[in-house]
């Protein structure tokens, strides 16, 4: 496979990166099981085993970070450790005795194993205020609070079925929050401000205004002024304008702020995909700690815990007992941002591999 590409476009073929025992048995595992939190053990039909233990790390890392975690890599994984899309680290070995070191190891850094089975794992989320050009939020402070809130339920299975927390820092998205069991979306909620005496040194008007996709955008009416207007009516707040002109920035540290969704989920077992629906509309952006967000985040969370069946995912819930109860239990008010008034609303998106008759 790998041996025979032709071509240098692109990342190099998977293969080269597999570990041992999973090259040998690709597509002949036969099944997995999870022995104890953070600890995930599949077996090959070949009678091979590979222990996975799991811990959380934070998106953004530093070279002595990365230092520690290949060091604990070779000595008992071989150097084989992953990175997961949800900011997890993966150990892979196919060594049950090295099992038990490596995790001892592992917390011996201050590091917490868990996020496996029924659990809260790490948040996939976006770039933040450390990088980002758009955001109504940051994405790791937020992301820190959460989890710091949510501990309990990373290291130990205590919950129904599994829960997805997701964050994106505006609606552009990044953070796929669309398909969460819970999605932290930071919201702008004015349009971008104009500083007319530097859009015409920085910006090319043609540009920012083909920019953005509403066509909110418009030259500026007095011809003596070589700049733009935004009608707000039609500003949806995405934040492409700033990406072509910096002189229309979007942020509001008073106005933006936090939108909760609820119930999505990618898994495709037992019910098909579902998408996030609009469950808070609106919490104030109080950095350092989010108190209003963790504390919007763990009530959902704990009655979803006592309301819930097992293996049922947390929009599975709230489809069996209504969305009017979702919202009494967890005591959110109903508001006309919750009305969907999206022209295409009675129409489906939704994929499965679902046989329908």
């Amino acid at each position: 496979m790998a041996e025979d590409r032709i071509t240098d476009i692109g990342p190099p073929h998977y293969e080269q990166f597999l570990p041992p025992v999973i090259k040998a048995n690709y597509g002949k595992w036969k099944y997995h099981e999870i022995p104890r939190p953070g600890v995930l053990k599949h077996v090959s039909e070949s009678g091979d085993e590979l222990y996975t233990v799991r811990c959380g790390a934070g998106r953004l890392l530093t070279t002595d970070y990365v230092r520690e975690v290949c060091d604990i890599a070779d000595k008992f994984c071989d150097g084989h450790v992953r990175w997961t899309s949800r900011n997890n680290i993966e150990f892979l070995t196919p060594k049950k005795e090295n099992v038990e070191p490596l995790i001892a190891a592992i917390k011996a850094q201050g590091w917490p194993v868990g996020g496996t089975g029924h659990a809260v794992t790490s948040i996939v989320h976006t770039q933040g205020w450390i990088h980002c050009h758009t955001p109504a939020i940051d994405a790791s402070g937020i992301v820190k609070s959460v989890m710091d809130d949510l501990f309990e339920y990373f290291g130990e299975h205590r919950l129904p079925a599994q829960v997805r927390i997701s964050l994106a820092c505006c609606l552009n998205m990044c953070g796929a929050v669309h398909c969460s069991d819970i999605a932290i979306l930071g919201i702008h909620r004015t349009p971008p401000k104009i500083f007319h005496d530097k859009l015409r040194h920085v910006c090319e008007i043609p540009t920012t205004i083909a920019a953005c996709p509403t066509g909110a955008i418009r030259p500026h009416p007095d011809k003596s002024i070589k700049s733009v207007v935004v009608n707000e009516e039609r500003c949806m707040y995405c934040g492409n304008c700033y990406t072509m002109c910096p002189a229309m920035p979007l942020f509001d540290p008073d106005k933006g702020g936090v939108a909760l969704l609820i119930g999505g989920k990618v898994s495709n077992a037992k019910h098909p995909p579902m998408f996030s629906r609009l469950g808070v509309p609106y919490l104030p952006n109080n950095p350092p700690r989010w108190p209003e967000v963790c504390q919007a985040i763990r009530k959902i969370l704990l009655a979803y815990v006592n309301g819930a069946n097992k293996w049922e995912r947390l929009g599975e819930w709230i489809t069996r007992i209504g969305w009017s109860r979702f919202f009494e239990i967890c005591d959110i008010p109903f508001t006309f941002q919750h009305i969907d008034d999206y022209k295409w609303a009675y129409d489906t998106y939704n994929t499965s591999m679902h046989f329908k008759f």
